[in-house]
């Protein structure tokens, strides 16, 4: 049974990838293909690969219209609504039709996804309609696959890898890849750069890294430190024409603002910076050496040798 007090519109919040995004929670809490050792959500309640109807998609299409009346009244904008409930949306039976419902705001429409529904006809055409997907994509090897997002025994890492590569080759969207990294699973160099010759197939728009910046369901689970981050984001920048990290937790939509200290930060928290590229950014805002300094000693930002540069980039958070 669904929850009576289960929101299925939220925010809008500030997303990184999505600037301000008007959530949509279609599927009740923790209905998950996957039970991530990492999921800031806490433990799979539900785990299942068979989509259902949880809501329908006139609910979805009023509960959207409400928060958006809520949001323009306050003066806010929306720039995506997007499907990212508490589980995984394409366990959503009627996913497609809600997509379609909600496209009536002239809002374009994202869907967050696992992935691992993606070998399902029908999941494909039903994210077909959206404006953007992101797709998970931790690991191509499958002990370490199963390590991570801990699905079901009966769903093989071939088959979602083979839907995966279905959807991207049809998909008219923009389609980005988001790759959580943990610290002795997946960031070491062999398996980073068989998950970027994968991503590399498919030829996402952005390939994301990110590491836990929040509790997560198993705990003591570290990401990589920055040296082993740089080496990962190195590998794939190699392979894939645009990488960016996600590495702090989402403070506002992030663009050039004419204020050294906010862009510097900005851009850090993304993008390594090689020393060249930053003293270009600070001469570009007309600040001086010293701003960098003072961010290094309050740790706002840390330097570190990699094959013979220095780069600067902003420290990773510590989950619990």
């Amino acid at each position: 049974m669904i929850a009576p007090t289960h929101h299925i519109a939220f925010g809008p919040v500030p997303s990184r990838r999505l600037g301000r995004s008007l959530g949509i929670n279609n599927v009740p809490a923790k209905t998950c293909s996957y039970a991530c050792v990492y999921c800031q959500l806490g433990p799979t309640t539900a785990q299942t690969t068979e989509p259902q109807a949880f809501f329908t998609p006139g609910q979805v299409a009023n509960a959207v219209a409400t928060r958006l009346q809520q949001v323009t009244a306050s003066g806010a904008g929306v720039d995506f609504l997007t499907f990212v409930p508490d589980g995984e949306p394409t366990l959503d039976a009627r996913l497609g039709e809600s997509i379609a419902a909600v496209r009536t705001h002239g809002i374009p429409v994202a869907v967050i996804s696992n992935a691992s529904l993606l070998w399902r006809p029908e999941v494909r055409n039903a994210l077909s309609g959206a404006d953007l997907v992101s797709i998970k994509l931790d690991s191509v090897d499958e002990a370490v696959w199963r390590r991570i997002n801990r699905p079901p025994a009966a769903l093989g890492l071939a088959q979602v890898l083979e839907g995966i590569r279905r959807f991207a080759a049809d998909f008219g969207g923009r389609l980005v890849s988001d790759t959580m990294l943990i610290s002795g699973l997946n960031d070491s160099p062999e398996p980073a750069a068989a998950t970027a010759d994968f991503l590399a197939g498919i030829r996402p728009h952005t390939a994301y890294l990110a590491v836990p910046t929040r509790p997560t369901a198993v705990a003591e689970l570290r990401g990589p430190d920055e040296v082993s981050l740089l080496r990962v984001q190195h590998l794939f920048a190699s392979r894939l024409e645009r990488v960016e990290l996600l590495v702090q937790h989402e403070t506002g939509a992030f663009a050039h603002t004419g204020n050294a200290r906010d862009d510097l930060l900005a851009v850090t928290a993304v993008h390594p910076m090689r020393e060249d590229d930053l003293r270009r950014l600070l001469a570009a805002d007309h600040a001086e050496w010293s701003l960098v300094e003072s961010l290094l000693a309050e740790g706002a930002l840390k330097a570190l040798s990699f094959e013979g540069e220095t780069y600067f980039l902003r420290p990773v958070p510590r989950s619990r």
